[in-house]
């Protein structure tokens, strides 16, 4: 009988509705020598922001390796990060390679961890979601 009062509450997990992801986009700027971020939250970028060294590991700027089953061995590529209005630039140590393909790892914290997400087993415990946003150099 006990096992029968749990199904009305995984039934309402079930049937939650799923969060709204807010938009994301990148785009060259400053004559394609700086990537802007734009869409998280203006609070939350600016709570981030009091710590300059973590955007680095929020935001990574990548190479696009030839074999691109070898682009999560990649290293960073260096640069600055700022908060400029409601945007996140990053300016490589080093200009972007005309032609070069580059990607922008941004972490989903958050995002699709319900409790049913771990049930179903569409999510497992200490996987975190990331989208790879590509662009490439001018």
């Amino acid at each position: 009988m006990k096992k029968l009062a749990w199904f009305p509450l995984l039934f309402c997990l079930a049937c939650s509705p799923k969060p709204k992801i807010p938009p994301v986009h990148i785009s060259l700027i400053d004559i394609d020598r700086s990537v802007s971020f734009k869409g998280l939250d203006y609070a939350v970028m600016h709570e981030i922001n009091r710590d300059s060294g973590v955007w680095q590991n929020l935001l990574p700027v990548y190479r696009m390796p030839a074999d691109t089953d070898l682009k999560n061995y990649q290293p960073a590529q260096p640069g600055t990060y700022r908060l400029k209005d409601s945007a996140i630039v990053f300016t490589p140590d080093t200009p972007f390679a005309n032609g070069q393909t580059y990607f922008m790892r941004y972490y989903q914290f958050g995002e699709g961890n319900t409790a049913m997400d771990f049930i179903k087993g569409r999510k497992k415990l200490g996987n975190t979601q990331y989208i790879d946003l590509i662009f490439k150099g001018r």
